[in-house]
């Protein structure tokens, strides 16, 4: 092929666009590493994972090289001398790749976050800018991330250039015969098809469950390339959002809700040491704390001190339900489950609508008492769409960045946890002298980039900043309980406490991580709850109908969410976007919605063995009966 100049070009495009994907890879897999406690085991699948790597990334390039290459084919075969042409298709490449390598730029922070590769609902912040640009000037790893990029991105142009150069420029004039030229463009059309396609066998062409190969959840993930499945991910949500929800039959779930809504109470379930019902107008103080999992508490780690002691101190003279589930991964599906008992709807911002729903929940049924009620964030109102929503479902007051003094804005995210606990506190005060209140306050500090506010008594015991926030986050709590303590409406206040979500920590054994999910849910009332760890599967859905069944108020629960001190709840059920999870005390089972792959674990197996592909006769009957009951209130929640 000494004369082969177009089609030379096109081989050393594809190994120079596969060289650099395969850095990104190993990039990835550095900061990934990193961030573990000890390090990780692959054995020889390391390797396997970087061939299906080589895979995706021929899919990839494929489709990037398609139409340059196909302009070198009609140069070579039309005799086309002209410069001029061919630089089109080199910046047609260009462009391409360098598009896909800001994705692989981009996927390495939002894998470490998610422990997911990017998809699509990265784009669900895309209106509002500023914060997005304000988070990636003021953190240094995105700071880092894009100075890795300018200069991947910059080798690479220099790079083709000098391919451009030695190889179309240099031989702009040299043709090779028809009977040599025919045959190779026959073959680079072939190949190019059969890159796009993934694979040779008839069935299905490349998909994101081809990735999947072992037990090992970070493995399964590293093979496959962000911009495919981004663009996969995009063509999914744009069925979906125009296509009504068809995880399960519509009327099948509708009647499984209706039996989910009438669970019988059972006095047997109520524990004991409980003064209930709650005096009359007892206030309530709710706290959803950012990114707070479970397995960052004293009750899951091993490490003493914990990070979180006030935390801890608080459970330990609280009502803790130790099995509890978030509804999703992002803070808006956490606001929305906790304050309105419904499950989150896999890639949708339920909170995000042109036309902003009426949804009945936990604000709304405390208003229509006669509470008075509010919502404090750090940051600003409008972020996703809360001001708005909030405002339309029951809150009459919401407070954000704008309501805070700016010299008191120290990052993105606003004004640090313990300003808005301030601000909180005054208003509590003020709502008390006037009848019974409802505050909810959503922290913020423990969310990237981290921003940890000077001239405090606190004193971070961690070097690592992401371990650093965690402490400061538990020091404001506790700062704020040791001040609510000296307020005169604290005696006739029921403080709740959970997590939007979780975040990785730890070691994850799934591709669905359980610690993005496990969460505290607190109810403290020392003189009317006595402490005690209920080890009941609970869902955030289920913080509403609990609350309120410890209150005297008359409502009629049409949520999602049950009594957990009189109901009893068989398995939780959330999502990852584009997976879906069931959980009870022993099972896992996770259905990934675009592929429909499904899989079963033991909780008790630490080598998170699929247990129907290696048994599947006899888990069959379980998982088919976790998969209805999971996807069934899921579809369910689309039309209530």
């Amino acid at each position: 092929m000494k004369h082969s100049a177009r089609y030379n070009y096109i081989l050393l495009a594809y190994l120079t666009g596969i060289s650099v994907f395969t850095l990104f890879r190993l990039a990835g897999t550095v900061v990934y590493c990193a961030g573990l406690s000890s390090a990780p085991h692959f054995g020889g699948l390391y390797w396997h994972a970087l061939l299906i790597g080589w895979r995706f990334d021929t899919a990839v390039s494929c489709y990037l090289l398609a139409l340059p290459a196909l302009m070198m084919i009609v140069g070579e075969l039309g005799r086309i001398r002209a410069k001029a042409y061919y630089l089109v298709a080199h910046h047609l490449l260009l462009i391409g790749y360098i598009v896909s390598f800001f994705a692989c730029t981009a996927d390495i922070p939002f894998f470490s976050y998610f422990f997911t590769r990017l998809n699509a609902t990265a784009t669900n912040e895309i209106d509002s800018f500023g914060i997005i640009a304000h988070m990636i000037v003021t953190e240094p790893m995105y700071l880092v991330g894009i100075g890795a990029f300018i200069a991947v991105a910059t080798g690479y142009w220099f790079l083709m250039r000098h391919i451009f150069r030695r190889t179309i420029v240099a031989g702009l004039n040299r043709f090779q015969p028809y009977g040599w030229c025919i045959p190779l463009a026959l073959l680079l059309v072939f190949a190019t098809f059969v890159g796009m396609r993934g694979r040779l066998s008839k069935k299905s062409p490349l998909r994101v469950g081809t990735a999947y190969f072992c037990s090992d959840p970070f493995l399964n993930q590293i093979g496959l390339n962000p911009v495919f499945t981004f663009v996969k991910s995009a063509a999914e949500l744009g069925k979906r959002a125009n296509q009504p929800l068809s995880l399960a039959n519509p009327e099948e779930s509708q009647r499984l809700l209706e039996q989910e809504q009438h669970t019988p109470a059972d006095p047997r379930l109520m524990p004991a040491g409980l003064d209930l019902p709650l005096p009359e107008s007892t206030n309530v103080v709710l706290i959803i704390m950012e990114s707070m999992t479970m397995e960052k508490t004293a009750l899951a780690t091993s490490k003493t001190p914990s990070f979180t002691p006030c935390l801890d101190s608080l459970m330990a003279q609280s009502l803790v339900f130790i099995r509890t589930y978030s509804s999703g991964i992002h803070t808006y599906n956490g606001i929305y489950s906790t304050l309105y008992s419904r499950p989150c709807i896999p890639s949708r911002h339920t909170m995000k609508q042109a036309v902003i729903p009426k949804v009945y929940g936990l604000p709304q049924a405390l208003h229509d008492a006669g509470y008075r009620t509010a919502y404090f964030m750090t940051h600003d109102e409008d972020f996703d769409n809360m001001r708005g929503f909030l405002f339309g479902n029951g809150f009459d007051s919401v407070i954000g960045q704008h309501s805070y003094s700016p010299t008191e804005v120290i990052g993105t995210w606003g004004v640090p946890d313990h300003i808005m606990f301030d601000y909180a506190l005054r208003h509590c005060n003020h709502a008390a002298a006037q009848g019974p209140f409802f505050t909810a306050i959503m922290t913020c500090s423990d969310h990237a980039p981290y921003a940890i506010p000077q001239g405090t008594s606190f004193q971070p015991r961690s070097r690592d900043m992401s371990k650093q926030v965690v402490e400061y986050a538990d020091w404001s709590l506790g700062r704020f309980m040791r001040m609510a303590r000296l307020q005169p409406w604290y005696a006739n206040t029921l403080f709740v406490l959970i997590a939007d979500h979780g975040g990785v920590w730890g070691t994850n054994r799934y591709d669905m991580p359980l610690s993005y999910h496990h969460v505290p849910m607190i109810f403290y009332y020392p003189a009317r709850l006595r402490p005690q760890q209920l080890d009941r599967i609970a869902m955030q859905a289920d913080l509403g109908p609990t609350l309120l069944g410890m209150i005297p108020l008359e409502w009629d629960n049409s949520t999602f969410g049950l009594n957990l001190l009189t109901q009893t709840r068989h398995y939780a059920y959330f999502c990852n976007d584009d997976k879906i999870g069931v959980i009870d005390p022993d099972y896992f089972y996770i259905y990934r919605i675009a592929e429909g792959i499904e899989s079963l674990h033991s909780l008790s197996d630490t080598s998170a063995a699929d247990l129907l592909s290696t048994r599947q006769a006899d888990y069959r009957e379980r998982a088919d009966s976790m998969k209805r009951y999971g996807l069934g209130l899921t579809q369910a929640s689309e039309s209530n």
